[in-house]
């Protein structure tokens, strides 16, 4: 019995060594995605600002996580007075793991950093002081484009009023918080597709728009559905909101036409159809349309042909049931 006691006090010992080895590793080595680059100083002109400007309002959307989004109106546009001034909660009540707080990117919030900090909290997801950020912010995808378009974002936020704010610190529930160490990954930056290559450059657009975030089925933390697909469920006071299949399938938008496509989007340029309160039981999304018609139909197009050419995925979806 002394010599069974023994054994499985050794083991439970091992087995305790080697968790706090795990644990300590996590904490202190990870994330391991490199310096942020030190040489790199963003040269700041009119038109590198202005296609910055467009990125970060119309197609990576930093502008629509970094304000605070009013929800009682329809597509939840930003609250104009928060404009990249940060201050919008992902929190349990949605599904996150933890409360994370989109942070305040005007100079008032990012001001000391240099442009290599920012550079690396965006394509691989790790701030300035080592730690990594929720994946809200669609990192995986940002390291995957063009550094140009990094850099131009970059050269727009240095241009913006500093905000002042004091917004609380995201916090990670357990054991997520040393999940999350584990997420970040080195950036693979690519060159942008020239864009009479509608397909690939339209394929480039959407990664940068992270569409495939929203329109892939995702539960228990993960994805588990065909990549733009649809099926994503997001809960709403109203409802529950399902986001619809993009594939050129039948139930998606295999039925549409260029320029029903791009039409839907640019409706939401008439401000009357996106300026009005959202009534219990209405229909809510989270798409930001008022952001998104921003877009230039020259890359709405492109999308649509890059959509098009993907296989077909059969997924009918009911893209919004009220709470009864």
């Amino acid at each position: 019995m002394k010599k069974f006691l023994k054994i499985t006090a050794y083991t439970a010992t091992a087995i305790l060594v080697l968790i706090i080895g795990a644990v300590s590793y996590i904490s202190f080595a990870l994330p391991n995605v490199g310096p942020p680059p030190s040489d790199l100083k963003v040269e700041i002109t009119p038109e590198k600002v202005a296609h910055g400007k467009y990125m970060a309002y119309h197609v990576m959307m930093c502008v629509d996580c970094h304000s605070v989004r009013d929800f009682s109106q329809f597509s939840g546009p930003p609250v104009p007075s928060t404009l990249t001034a940060g201050g919008e909660r992902f929190d349990q009540s949605m599904g996150f793991p933890g409360v994370f707080i989109s942070p305040n990117i005007t100079p008032y919030g990012i001001g000391d950093w240099t442009d290599g900090e920012i550079f690396r909290l965006i394509t691989t997801g790790v701030r300035k002081d080592g730690t990594p950020i929720f994946p809200v912010m669609p990192y995986h995808s940002y390291g995957t484009i063009d550094a140009e378009d990094i850099e131009a974002v970059i050269a727009y936020l240095r241009t913006l009023e500093p905000i002042e704010t004091n917004l609380p610190k995201s916090k990670a529930d357990f054991p997520f918080n040393l999940i999350l160490r584990t997420m970040p990954t080195e950036a693979r930056l690519t060159k942008k597709p020239d864009p009479s290559d509608q397909v690939a450059y339209g394929g480039y657009l959407v990664n940068a728009a992270a569409c495939a975030d929203c329109h892939t089925k995702f539960e228990k933390g993960d994805f588990v559905g065909e990549k733009l697909a649809g099926g994503r469920a997001f809960e709403f006071p109203e409802g529950v909101l399902t986001s619809p299949n993009l594939t050129p399938h039948e139930s998606g938008i295999g039925n549409w036409t260029k320029e029903m496509f791009v039409q839907r989007f640019k409706m939401y340029e008439n401000e009357h159809l996106t300026s009005h309160e959202v009534k219990p039981g209405e229909f809510q999304t989270i798409m930001p349309w008022v952001m998104y018609a921003g877009m230039k139909e020259t890359d709405l197009q492109a999308i649509f042909t890059y959509l098009q050419s993907l296989p077909p995925v059969e997924n009918y979806v009911e893209k919004f049931k009220p709470n009864s």
